[in-house]
C-alpha cells in the first residue's frame, strides 16, 4: 500500500471516529477534538523537522510551546497602566544595567589576554553585575507585583489582536531556539536532549515564578477571541435566523409557544458553541496547511535533501564542506518557529495562560509519540500521528470505562471487584498510549506512514 492510500484510509478512519464521538457523545466535544488534534499535529510537524530532517534530539518542546503561550499573553492582553507607571524606572534601569555588564563582559572577553586574569575579570564582572541588576529589578517587582495583586499584579501586554500572537510566538521560539543552539548544537545527541530538556524547564520555573510579567500561577485569563463570542452570536439576528431556518421543522412541531421559544433557546447556546469550534477549526487548519506544504517544499528542496545527508552521515557531509553545525541551527530554529506557532494558538483556544498546565507529559512524551507512530521524516505522517496520538489521549477514558463495563457485566452490582476496575478505568489512559506504540513499532517499525526514500536510478 503506497502512502497516499495509507495517509487517505487513516484520515478515513479518524474521520469516522470523530463522527462517532459527534453522535454518541456531542459535537462539541468532537470538535473541540478536532481543534487540539490540530493543534498538536502541528506541534507535531516542528518536532518532525529538527528530528526527521536533521536527526536533533528535542526533549524541551514544552518549552518553546510555553513561549508561544507567553506569546499569546503578552500580545493580546491590555496593558496595565498603575503597574507601568510603578515599575517602569526601575525596568528600565534594570535594562540599561544588563547591557552594561554584558558589554563589559564582552570587552573582558576579547581584549584581556588569556589565561587566569581574563576568567577572574570576566568573573568578577558577572558577580558584580549580578548584585547591581538585583539591586535596581527586585524594587521595581515588588512595586509591580503589589499593584491590585487580586486583578492584576503583572505588566500586562500590548492589547493587540490574539491573532498577531501566533507569528510573535514563533519569533520568540525562534530566538529562545538560537540562543539553545548556539550553546547545545554542538554537544552529542544525548547531551543535546539534557541541555534542551533543561532549559525548557528553565523557561516554565520562570513563567511559574514571575508574577510581574505573567502572574504565575494566579494565571491570566480572560485572552481575546480570534472568533464570536457564543453570547454575542446569540443574541445576534443573523444566527438566530439561520437556526430557525435550519431547524424549521423541529420549531414548528414544538407544542406550544413556550416550548418552541425553549427549544430555539437550547439549539442557540448548543449551535453558537459549534459556530465557534468551526470557526477554530478553520483558522487552525488554514495554518496547518500552510505549514504542511511550506515543510514539503523544504524537504524536497535542494536544502532538505542536504539536511538528510546531513542527518545520515555528518562527517561525509563535513568532508563535502557542508557547515554542518549552521545547518543544524538553521533546522532546529524553523522547528521551534513552528512549535511556538502551535503553543499561541492553544492558548488562544484555552483563552487563558496557566503556567502550571505546561507539563513534560503533555508537551513532550505525546509530541514524541505522535512523530514516531505517524513515521519520522514524513511531514504527513507527523500530522497523521498529531491526530491520531491526542484523539485517543482525550477517548482513552471513555473506551476504558466502555472495556471496563463490557469486562464485568457478569458481575454483581456493588462488587469490589467490579467498582474498583470501573474507577480506575481512567488508567487506560497511559496503557493506550504504550499499547498504540508498541503495535505501530511491531507492524510498521518506521511509522504508519514511512519516510520516502528516493531510490537511486543507476
Amino acid at each position: 500500500m503506497t502512502n497516499s492510500m495509507r495517509a487517505s484510509l487513516v484520515f478515513l478512519v479518524m474521520a469516522i471516529l470523530l463522527a462517532i464521538v459527534g453522535f454518541y457523545q456531542s459535537w462539541n466535544l468532537s470538535l473541540q477534538i478536532l481543534n487540539f488534534c490540530i493543534i498538536s499535529a502541528i506541534m507535531s510537524l516542528g518536532v518532525n523537522i529538527q528530528w526527521g530532517y536533521a536527526g536533533l534530539l528535542n526533549i524541551g518542546v514544552m518549552g518553546f510551546a510555553a513561549l508561544g503561550g507567553l506569546a499569546a499573553m503578552l500580545v493580546a492582553t491590555p496593558p496595565v497602566p498603575g503597574a507601568w507607571a510603578l515599575g517602569w524606572y526601575g525596568l528600565l534601569s534594570t535594562a540599561i544595567v544588563l547591557v552594561a555588564v554584558v558589554g563589559s563582559i564582552i570587552v573582558a572577553y576579547r581584549f584581556i589576554g588569556n589565561g587566569r586574569s581574563k576568567t577572574l575579570s570576566i568573573m568578577a564582572i558577572a558577580v558584580v553585575g549580578y548584585f547591581l541588576i538585583r539591586a535596581v529589578f527586585d524594587p521595581a517587582v515588588e512595586l509591580i507585583e503589589g499593584f491590585e495583586p487580586h486583578h492584576a499584579g503583572f505588566l500586562g501586554g500590548f492589547g493587540l489582536p490574539i491573532i498577531l500572537s501566533w507569528a510573535f510566538g514563533g519569533l520568540l521560539a525562534a530566538a529562545a531556539a538560537w540562543l539553545i543552539g548556539k550553546i547545545a548544537l554542538g554537544l552529542r545527541a544525548d547531551y543535546l536532549a539534557i541541555a534542551t530538556l533543561g532549559i525548557s524547564e528553565i523557561v516554565i520555573a520562570i513563567m511559574k515564578n514571575e508574577d510581574w510579567l505573567t502572574r504565575g500561577v494566579k494565571n491570566v485569563s480572560g485572552l481575546p477571541r480570534p472568533v464570536p463570542y457564543e453570547v454575542d452570536l446569540q443574541v445576534s439576528d443573523t444566527f438566530r435566523g439561520v437556526i430557525e431556518w435550519i431547524f424549521s421543522g423541529r420549531l414548528a412541531a414544538a407544542a406550544d409557544e413556550a416550548a418552541r421559544s425553549e427549544m430555539m433557546r437550547l439549539l442557540l447556546i448548543e449551535y453558537s458553541s459549534i459556530f465557534v469550534k468551526l470557526c477554530y477549526a478553520g483558522l487552525f487548519g488554514t495554518v496547518l496547511i500552510i505549514l504542511f506544504l511550506l515543510s514539503e517544499r523544504a524537504l524536497n528542496s535542494p536544502w532538505g535533501r542536504m539536511m538528510r545527508a546531513i542527518r545520515d552521515n555528518e562527517t561525509s557531509a563535513e568532508a563535502m564542506g557542508k557547515d554542518v553545525k549552521g545547518r543544524h541551527l538553521e533546522v532546529f530554529i524553523i522547528g521551534a518557529v513552528v512549535v511556538g506557532i502551535a503553543g499561541a494558538m492553544m492558548t488562544t483556544i484555552d483563552g487563558q495562560l496557566t503556567p502550571t498546565a505546561y507539563q513534560p507529559l503533555r508537551f513532550t512524551f505525546l509530541i514524541w509519540v505522535m512523530v514516531i507512530v505517524g513515521g519520522s521524516g514524513n511531514n504527513l505522517g507527523a500530522i497523521i500521528g498529531g491526530f491520531i496520538i491526542w484523539f485517543f489521549w482525550i477517548e482513552a477514558e471513555p473506551i476504558g470505562l466502555w472495556v471496563m463495563n463490557q469486562v464485568t457485566f457478569f458481575l454483581e452490582d456493588g462488587s469490589a471487584l467490579k467498582e474498583s476496575l470501573i474507577s480506575n478505568a481512567a488508567h487506560m489512559r497511559l496503557f493506550m498510549m504504550g499499547l498504540i506504540l508498541l503495535l505501530v513499532m511491531r507492524f510498521s517499525p518506521k511509522g504508519l506512514i514511512p519516510e520516502r526514500i528516493a531510490k537511486s536510478t543507476d
